[in-house]
């Protein structure tokens, strides 16, 4: 199949069992290349290609969509890691 090829990716990264270094990390993804990334240590977008570039700096003038990333460690991550950790701990 020839063409282009667009994906996503989101992940949440900790190491300790309190949650407190929790990271969360969204990358878009175009023909196998990250072209725009969204990390919540550094807190805004930023851009890997030409388009990319132009993209984040779109989004991050954009304060709701800003916030409402920003605000995904919470909402996604730590709801989950809070579920994952329960559903080990009660199986050991």
């Amino acid at each position: 199949a020839n063409g282009y090829y667009y994906s996503g990716l989101a992940k949440c990264i900790w190491s300790s069992h309190d949650l407190s270094d929790m990271l969360f990390i969204r990358n878009y993804i175009f023909n196998k290349d990250v072209t725009i990334q969204f990390n919540s240590t550094v807190g805004h977008f930023v851009g890997y290609t030409e388009h990319g570039v132009y993209n984040a700096q779109l989004w991050n003038n954009n304060t709701a969509q800003l916030q409402g990333e920003r605000a995904e460690v919470e909402r996604y991550c730590k709801h989950n890691a809070e579920i994952d950790q329960t559903t080990i701990i009660g199986k050991s």
